[in-house]
């Protein structure tokens, strides 16, 4: 395949407070749009979501944050113009040729010679998502399942009929917010650990306040009951994006969570340290999740060899052909994997949702998983949802803390080719 014409541009969509997470705070997402053509003039649009803070906090840290993000779209722009200079079979293959010379590009933009490689690939998700549409058109498939490249259909064979929708706690929602969400019907919390109370980097103080967070959270909910879990309790996913610089202070928290009667429903634990941490974790008692620092299917095989025993899948920050492939890897190795949100836009959530849909249920869990937090963050989310093609969709809503997946999502893909 040949694209011949492209064209992108972006929204920003300010968020309703600060969202807090790797020690900083987001005030508004950009949402980026992607537009190709073929020269039998078949065409294509493919929207992403822009996280500099997600993606490499030091770009965010170091720029204003409009800067950081002008960054990024720009490099999904020099992206776009070098897919028109590539003949390709399937969009894994064009995310293969362009990410080693937009990765380069990327570094030169950003005058960081050690930015993470989830930067280019945050910035190639809308590219990625066009090219699969164009695929899919170029070769009259309108159905998720047929996209598959034949290798990958085994890891994305399970047939969930209900996703618990997982809500962010993040720093700065307050034990009523979080009392809010769960008496809404969520049950599955993913809180944030790792804040710097202080803003000085003192990491006693960072302890401290995620054991209060904890303990804080736990006291609300532990009484309560869930019939999807294999407990019967609310599972806690923790996520610490990083900010632990050792094995000894997160036994601290472990065992703070053990004492309070915690530690057996935290079922999920991501990225407690930074990337360059490669040690060996099988000794932590808990489940311990790769999420930034599995970048490709390269960088997963190595967090699984250090005791990693679970992937955190983004399609939506990471692009749909590289989570594919980690996918992959993850099924050949028995490594449960679920699909984490990036605050993306409604259209994105159910791009997310056609992969956590068909992966098998994580461990303790009777339902698959699927982290969205867009409604809690996006102050235009209503609006939002009105460019989703199949908005009114039961599908596209939560009810009850689940997301229903029932047949006609399945027969339509979420939506993701127009409806």
């Amino acid at each position: 395949m040949k694209i011949v014409k492209s064209n992108c541009d972006f929204q920003r969509e300010p968020l309703k407070a600060p969202f807090g997470f790797k020690g900083g705070y987001l005030s508004e997402l950009w949402q980026t749009v992607v537009n190709m053509e073929t020269a039998d003039g078949i065409k294509s649009t493919g929207l992403g979501t822009q996280s500099t803070l997600w993606s490499d906090a030091s770009v965010f840290t170091a720029n204003p944050e409009s800067t950081g993000n002008s960054m990024m779209f720009l490099i999904t722009s020099y992206a776009l113009m070098l897919s028109e200079n590539i003949d390709w079979q399937t969009p894994i293959d064009l995310i293969d040729k362009l990410l080693p010379p937009v990765y380069e590009y990327a570094k030169k933009v950003t005058v960081n010679n050690q930015l993470r490689l989830t930067f280019a690939l945050n910035a190639l998700v809308a590219v990625d998502n066009a090219a699969w549409v164009l695929y899919c058109r170029k070769n009259n498939i309108a159905n998720f399942d047929d996209m598959l490249p034949e290798d990958i259909k085994p890891a994305m064979s399970y047939r969930n009929d209900k996703l618990a929708c997982v809500p962010l706690m993040s720093y700065g929602v307050p034990i009523e917010g979080v009392k809010a969400e769960v008496d809404a019907g969520y049950f599955f919390l993913k809180i944030k650990i790792g804040s710097d109370p202080d803003k000085d980097g003192d990491l006693d103080k960072m302890l401290e306040w995620d054991k209060n967070r904890l303990k804080e959270i736990h006291n609300l909910v532990k009484d309560i009951r869930t019939p999807y879990t294999d407990s019967g309790h609310i599972p806690y996913y923790l996520d610490a994006n990083g900010r632990y610089d050792g094995k000894q202070r997160l036994l601290k928290l472990l065992s703070f969570a053990e004492k309070i009667g915690a530690l057996d429903r935290i079922i999920l634990l991501e990225e407690p340290f930074c990337e360059e941490f490669k040690e060996d974790i099988s000794d932590i008692p808990a489940r311990i999740v790769a999420d930034e620092s599995a970048h490709s299917d390269k960088d997963a095989l190595e967090r699984i060899h250090l005791g990693y025993t679970a992937i955190a899948l983004k399609p939506v920050a990471k692009t749909m052909s590289m989570s594919l492939k980690i996918a992959k890897l993850a099924y050949e190795n028995n490594i449960p994997c679920f699909c984490a949100d990036l605050t993306v836009n409604p259209i994105l959530v159910d791009w997310n949702k056609n992969v956590a849909a068909r992966l098998a249920p994580l461990p303790g869990m009777k339902i698959g998983v699927l982290e969205s937090n867009g409604r809690q963050n996006y102050r235009n989310w209503e609006q939002m949802k009105a460019a989703h093609p199949m908005a009114k969709a039961s599908w596209t809503e939560p009810k009850d803390g689940t997301f229903n997946i029932d047949q006609s999502f399945y027969l339509h893909s979420g939506g993701i080719f127009g409806g």
